[in-house]
Formats: structure tokens, sequence, C-alpha cells
């Protein structure tokens, strides 16, 4: 297996286009970003102009150091950015990631938005980058992005006690969740089924 390649790269579909992240988003990403319940459990937020600048400036720190890819998710049919995710903790020795740092705004949580963002993803990961193993993890007070994880085939791992210190000195503890290589084919199965499936709107 050839050497996984750690670049910047444009992955589309249907309904969501995922560019390389810059600071060019970082006006639109601000317009999407202040909500408070998209970071009731990510941290730290980035919901001031300022906070978005300095999550962008980490992530592309993080790319320089060859050990993330972030995006700017954006809807196709308008071309606004909707939020944000990335491929970060990458250990090309081992082939393995973790999809993670995931944000959409409100206003497009039911829609396909995610689950394509998501299957573009794997899809890079298990198709492009060989990876042997992608992982994910969460708040376990997160039951939306739980149930999420479970519903687009992953497997639940266990759960590291105590793993962050958040907003309001709150000791997180972070489910994690993956999908291995030979999972991917039924994993990706059934992403495409939920895909294929008439989508009547928000």
């Amino acid at each position: 297996m050839s050497e996984m390649r750690i670049e910047p790269v444009t992955l589309e579909g249907t309904h969501v286009r995922m560019e390389p992240l810059t600071m060019a988003h970082h006006g639109p990403l601000c317009a999407v970003a202040d909500h408070e319940e998209i970071w009731r459990y990510i941290h730290p937020p980035a919901r001031t102009p300022q906070e978005v600048r300095a999550f962008i400036e980490t992530a592309l720190t993080w790319q320089q150091a060859r050990t993330a890819l972030p995006f700017a998710t954006i809807e196709r049919a308008t071309g606004r950015a909707v939020g944000s995710t990335r491929f970060a903790n990458m250990v090309p020795e081992h082939r393995r990631l973790e999809i993670g740092w995931t944000w959409i705004s409100p206003q497009w949580h039911r829609t396909p938005i995610n689950t394509e963002a998501k299957y573009l993803m794997l899809h890079h990961a298990f198709e492009h980058l060989g990876c042997l193993r992608v992982e994910l993890k969460t708040d376990s007070l997160n039951e939306r992005s739980r149930n999420a994880m479970l519903r687009m085939g992953a497997k639940e791992e266990g759960t590291l006690r105590n793993h962050m210190i958040v907003a309001g000195g709150r000791f997180r503890h972070s489910v994690y969740f993956s999908v291995i290589e030979s999972e991917w084919p039924t994993v990706k199965a059934g992403l495409e089924e939920k895909l294929a499936k008439p989508w009547t709107g928000r």
C-alpha cells in the first residue's frame, strides 16, 4: 500500500461540496456559526468572529503539520458555507485517521448534507487514502451525535472517562466509534441507500 497522501482535496457529491478550509471561509462561516446549539458539546466554541478565526487558524496549523485536512462544508444548491469538518489525528504509518471537529448550522440539520459529507469523507479515507481505520468521538452527553454515528454504521468502542475539561470546568467523557476497512463495504451500501431515498426538504 502506498503512503497515505495528506494533501488538500475537494470532495463533491449531489448535495454538498467539501472544500479545503481557508481563511477565505471566515466571513461565510461567521454568518452561520452563532448558534448556541452548535457549540453545546464542541470545545472550544467558535461563535464569534474572533473564535471562528482561531478555529480556522488552528485547523490550518494542524494541516501544515500534516496531521489534519480541514474542510468547509458547502451546500451545492446555494453555494453557501453551512459548517466545517476535518480529517484529523492522521497517522500514515498506521493508516488511520479521525473524522471530527464537525459542525453544521441548525437550519441544515435535517437535510442530507451531513450524511453525504460523512459518505464522501469515508469514501476518500478508505478508497483513496487506504485507511484501515476511521475513528469518530463525541461527548457522552451528545445523544444526537451518538445516534447519528450508530445510524451511519460506525461501531461504538467505549468511553474515555474524564477525557477533556470543557466549558464551565465540566469533565467530559468521550465516546469513541470507528469504521474499519472490512466494514466499509457494508457501511458504504447503507449510506448510499439513505442518500438514494427521496428528500422532501427541511
